[in-house]
């Protein structure tokens, strides 16, 4: 069967053009990809050279070979055929366009899932899916097309490009960012986290931080989740009943009106405490959580203070994805480098792909060992598999399984040591350039 559609490029002998791409159906099967394109209507028609079944595995191509043009992420994907031109990039660039956001959004839907099991280490607490939400920014190219996105501004003008706001719910213990939603810089955090609501597993315990508290939010959730929210300590809640641990019961009112006359309360417990390292930032201060899990002796305030700080994995997520897996260059000043609306969609969801691909693998190599994924290299297991794709000769199912077994025994010999207890004051590390 012809898995990358009707090309008229030379496949090898499992029907495959993208030939160095096999590794990837490990993750990835060929039947979702084909299913993502026949549930966008978007089957190649005709014979051509840059199908879209074959433009597909381009895209996701250019998610982890996200150091190089279009051209030589075809060549990168591609074994070397004697005297075979590699496609022009106008020409990639305009099969890409035709392929479109949809196929993609379509695939990620179909692949991108929390793997957490029961056994994996940090990805549950007392039976709850641990899970996030939280936002990042991304710098857009500066052309006419991202305008509407908008920038960000200060008391030296405005910020040098347009900038996609990106809000992602995260599985803490994989760091698996399995739903986002984005817009520009005017869009706010809040409003683009009510998109993610549908997608929260019915076992997680969503941590949020303080900037997505609402009672909207709280009246939604509630009732189907279970919550650990940082609130802003400006907030008034009157205690109702103290609970052994310190923590006291409150409700949580659409209002000021609504709190002077009782009205429409949601029952909530409220966790105050202060940090005591006085070497971090915000010691002494007060900080509170709110959490609609009222059994101080089944989840006591400790064990939540403890888990909330977990919430910090989903800053890494950002950091594997902006720093090491599509990082600003010299000859890419921007995290993003799509010129049209669409191929910005199409590229956010394959960067997130990828990276999905790269923490599925990681996961089965430190469950292979039976260690926690915290202690794998994501910029070391992301470099293997950038060295080791080309390797696979797929050429029937045993030497595919030996080259993933190979594979990930090596991811799983990419450790690093213990996390030590860092702290991060907010202090100005380098002077801006006037």
């Amino acid at each position: 069967m012809d898995e990358q559609g009707c090309s008229r490029l030379l496949a090898d002998a499992n029907g495959r053009i993208l030939d160095r791409l096999a590794g990837l159906e490990k993750v990835i099967t060929p039947q979702l990809a084909q299913q993502a394109l026949i549930e966008t209507n978007k089957l190649s028609k005709r014979t051509c050279d840059l199908s879209n079944e074959v433009m597909l595995w381009v895209v996701l191509g250019m998610g982890l070979f996200t150091d190089l043009p279009i051209r030589q992420v075809f060549k990168a994907t591609r074994r070397l055929r004697a005297k075979e031109r590699t496609p022009a990039r106008s020409s990639l660039c305009m099969a890409r366009q035709r392929l479109g956001s949809a196929p993609l959004v379509a695939l990620y839907d179909l692949v991108v899932k929390p793997l957490a099991t029961s056994q994996t280490p940090g990805a549950f607490y007392r039976g709850m899916r641990k899970v996030a939400i939280d936002g990042t920014v991304l710098d857009a190219p500066d052309c006419h097309v991202h305008q509407h996105l908008g920038r960000s501004s200060g008391s030296r003008g405005e910020g040098p490009f347009p900038q996609v706001r990106k809000v992602s719910l995260v599985e803490l213990g994989t760091h698996i960012e399995f739903a986002f939603a984005y817009g520009g810089w005017h869009d706010s955090e809040r409003n683009l986290a009510e998109q993610l609501w549908s997608k929260i597993p019915a076992d997680a315990l969503v941590i949020e931080d303080r900037g997505f508290f609402s009672y909207k939010s709280w009246e939604v959730l509630h009732k189907k989740h279970k919550l650990l929210v940082r609130i802003q300590k400006s907030m008034v809640f009157k205690p109702i009943r103290y609970l052994p641990d310190g923590s006291f019961l409150a409700k949580t009112y659409r209002s000021n009106w609504y709190r002077e006359n009782d009205k429409g309360g949601i029952l909530a417990r409220v966790i105050e405490y202060k940090l005591d390292d006085p070497q971090r930032t915000g010691h002494g201060e007060v900080h509170r959580l709110l959490t609609n899990l009222l059994d101080a002796e089944e989840h006591p305030a400790m064990e939540l203070i403890m888990e909330y700080h977990e919430r910090w994995e989903e800053e890494l997520v950002f950091d594997e994805q902006k720093t090491h897996q599509n990082p600003c260059r010299a000859e890419k000043t921007t995290h993003l480098r799509s010129e049209t609306s669409d191929g910005l969609r199409q590229e956010l969801y394959a960067l997130s792909i990828a990276h999905f691909v790269i923490r599925a693998l990681m996961l089965e190599a430190a469950t292979s060992v039976q260690m926690d994924v915290d202690r794998l290299s994501f910029k070391g297991c992301f470099q293997i598999l950038k060295t080791r794709l080309p390797e696979c000769h797929a050429n029937s199912d045993w030497s595919l399984d030996a080259w993933y077994e190979a594979v990930i025994w090596e991811l799983s010999c990419e450790r690093q040591p213990v996390r030590r207890n860092r702290i991060n004051p907010r202090v100005i590390r380098r002077k801006m350039s006037r």
